[in-house]
């Protein structure tokens, strides 16, 4: 084994127009440097705020990643060489690695974490166990602070953040709501993630809808989404109501600046506190969420699911689901 798959970035993609801007090829694969891994990856996590490295923007929100570089995403996989005292080959990992069959990382800049091969399902260690879990696990009770009987709102309810957050809401307590984009995915929050009420936004006016499920206000916003949708919740926020803004899904593709919420007086007629946060901000937390999410999936409290894209040749499919809307649950693939 001497050559890798790899997806480099060529230039900087307009829109959701990603195929111009990949290049998938095959190359060999250097001796590695002191302290590296060669990993061979198994799933790779797809997750939304990565377009940002797309960007050739240079303003703090993300370092843009270097035309030419290898694509990085989370993944899980197989030890397959190790140039590091600390690590075995046959060991299973997640670590953040390359957009490819073989990763080439190092743990120090990787966050290299040994995967309990006992769970059930080692997808886990990409989805309830892992940045998006971290994600809305701490988006909920640190950001949100939830109290039982409060009403929490939750966009793209759907995808792997919205998801989780709606249910540690609700095992938190509160009536949950979910906002998403078609009738199969509010049946599934409702049915199988034990959400109260749902809100297709393609169908329904959703600034009313929020009125009829929430007459009481809404106590907390998790909000993936941002645009239209955020002005369609604040007139709807309870006084001192919190929002936990977790993404801006609407303008990630978005080639120039786009207005803010056009609604921004309600934040101050209701008094309304926003929060955002990154799951970077918790990393040095994880094991926490890691534990409680591990306990509530034994325990049967909380469920997932993954949209599963087949070869990391189809890799750019998995990815532009998350901004069609093509995906229930995580979207990653089986490499």
């Amino acid at each position: 084994m001497n050559e890798r798959w790899v997806w480099r970035l060529q230039r900087r993609p307009e829109g959701m127009d990603f195929e111009p801007a990949f290049e998938f090829k095959s190359e060999p694969i250097p001796d590695l440097a002191p302290g590296e891994l060669l990993i061979k990856n198994i799933y790779i996590g797809m997750d939304a705020g990565t377009r940002n490295w797309l960007h050739p923007r240079e303003d703090g929100f993300d370092v843009p990643l270097p035309l030419g570089s290898a694509m990085v995403g989370i993944l899980v996989g197989t030890i397959e060489e190790s140039n590091h005292p600390a690590y075995t080959k046959g060991t299973l990992v997640r670590a953040y690695g390359q957009w490819a069959d073989y990763s080439i990382v190092n743990p120090a800049e990787a966050g290299v974490f040994v995967v309990d091969p006992e769970i059930d399902d080692i997808r886990q260690y990409i989805g309830l166990i892992g940045p998006s879990g971290w994600t809305s696990y701490f988006g909920v009770l640190d950001v949100g602070k939830p109290k039982p009987g409060e009403t929490f709102l939750v966009s793209a309810a759907a995808g792997s953040t919205g998801s989780i957050a709606g249910q540690v809401a609700r095992i938190a307590g509160c009536r949950t709501i979910g906002i998403a984009g078609t009738d199969e995915k509010i049946d599934w929050i409702k049915s199988d993630l034990g959400f109260d009420e749902g809100i297709n936004y393609k169908k329904d006016d959703v600034e009313e809808k929020i009125k009829e499920y929430c007459p009481n206000g809404i106590d907390i916003y998790f909000d993936n989404v941002a645009g239209p949708i955020l002005d369609a919740v604040l007139p709807n926020m309870a006084i001192h109501g919190r929002i936990a803004l977790s993404g801006l899904m609407d303008s990630y593709n978005a080639e120039g600046p786009v207005p803010g919420p056009y609604k921004f007086e309600y934040l101050l007629h209701k008094r309304v506190s926003i929060t955002g946060f990154f799951s970077p901000d918790y990393f040095h937390r994880g094991d926490e969420s890691d534990a409680r999410m591990r306990q509530w999936l034994d325990e049967g409290l909380i469920t997932f699911r993954f949209d599963e894209t087949n070869g990391v040749e189809n890799t750019l499919v998995a990815y532009k689901k998350m901004f069609t809307g093509g995906n229930i649950g995580k979207s990653i693939v089986k490499v």
